[in-house]
């Protein structure tokens, strides 16, 4: 999973990415500090993992990870190049799905873009800029798809036909994710890779000591179908800079909640529907994978290695807490709680799977 972190200059992104990942990003009061994206792969801790691995004796643990992209921040006018901004929505546009900051403190010391912090106006700046990026980007595809459309093919005909929607609702300010792409062409969607039909996860940077989303900013997660956390962006990054045990000291010191990782991270697979599986054996190494939610254990073959999904026979199947009850395998079978199924069994999240293949 990629996930770009986007938001205004010094809305706090790269604040939130030292406390994500502990990889140092520049933070600056001034804007552009980062140009190119920072890019860090961060594991997704899971202590239903840990439980397991210690429960059957795995070698190691090897945990799923994130990609988080650090984006430069975006000012008024970025589709038309302000700020740079036509590299850094193209760094966007190769993400999942989007992790919006919004400056909601009103620290006097870190200077604000627009001279006065307002939420619901940064975002509906940074909204704006990519409905302007996403229209540009819908008329050239409509223009090219158009010759192809005369020509009789089908699919060509329906894209541009859903092109023309898109258009639409992007001149009207709507995102082009309310216009679902057609069944009749497949590849639609990817050739135009529109930014405002990824999913959103809003980060509302708060005063350190608070936890809580502005009503407006809820309000407005909810209008759209986003999701919103609150992070104390640079509380996060001070702590991220002790060990864990430090670190964890001073959280219950200050009252401070779950660290912005395991907001930013949950949030982040709640946008994409992904569910949590795991690998593990005795004397291997126990690892966590991550699936769409509804797909098949024929699929979740898949992410473990294509060579094993092109030769699926069977999945032994397990859930977590039921393989930790039963003490292991071997007392699992002995239950009966050890099940055997077939390609199209619909994954659960916190299953355990050993997948019976031929080479």
């Amino acid at each position: 999973m990629k996930v770009g972190i986007v938001g205004l200059p010094n809305a706090g992104k790269s604040s939130l990415f030292n406390a994500l990942t502990r990889a140092g990003a520049e933070a600056a009061n001034y804007p552009f500090t980062t140009i190119e994206p920072n890019v860090a792969v961060v594991p997704v801790r899971d202590e239903r993992l840990d439980r397991v691995a210690e429960t059957i004796g795995s070698s190691s643990i090897v945990y799923d990870t994130v990609d988080f992209h650090d984006i430069a921040g975006l000012v008024r006018g970025a589709h038309q190049g302000e700020g740079l901004g036509n590299q850094f929505l193209a760094n966007i546009r190769e993400t999942d799905a989007i992790v919006h900051v919004v400056r909601a403190h009103e620290d006097a010391s870190v200077v604000h873009p627009e001279g006065t912090v307002d939420p619901i106006r940064d975002i509906e700046t940074i909204e704006t800029e990519l409905v302007y990026a996403d229209l540009e980007q819908a008329e050239r595809r409509h223009g090219r798809v158009v010759r192809a459309a005369r020509s009789g093919d089908k699919a060509a005909i329906a894209e541009e036909a859903w092109l023309r929607r898109v258009i639409e609702a992007l001149q009207a300010g709507r995102p082009a994710r309310t216009v679902p792409p057609p069944a009749e062409a497949p590849d639609a969607l990817r050739e135009l890779q529109p930014l405002t039909s990824k999913p959103v996860l809003f980060v509302v940077n708060v005063e350190e000591g608070s936890d809580e989303v502005p009503g407006a900013v809820a309000a407005r997660a909810a209008e759209e179908g986003a999701l919103a956390v609150a992070v104390s962006s640079r509380l996060e990054a001070e702590l991220s800079e002790l060990d864990d045990e430090e670190a964890e000291v001073m959280r219950e010191e200050l009252g401070a909640g779950p660290s912005s990782l395991d907001r930013v991270v949950s949030g982040a697979f709640a946008l994409l529907d992904q569910l949590a599986f795991f690998t593990a054996g005795e004397a291997k190494p126990a690892q966590s994978w991550h699936l769409r939610r509804g797909l098949s254990a024929w699929h979740a073959a898949g992410e473990i290695h294509s060579d094993i999904q092109k030769g699926f026979v069977r999945a032994e199947v397990i859930a977590w807490d039921a393989l930790v009850e039963a003490g292991g395998y071997a007392g699992a079978r002995a239950n009966g709680s050890l099940r055997l199924e077939g390609r199209d069994y619909p994954m659960a999240d916190g299953d355990v799977i050993t997948v019976r293949f031929t080479p």
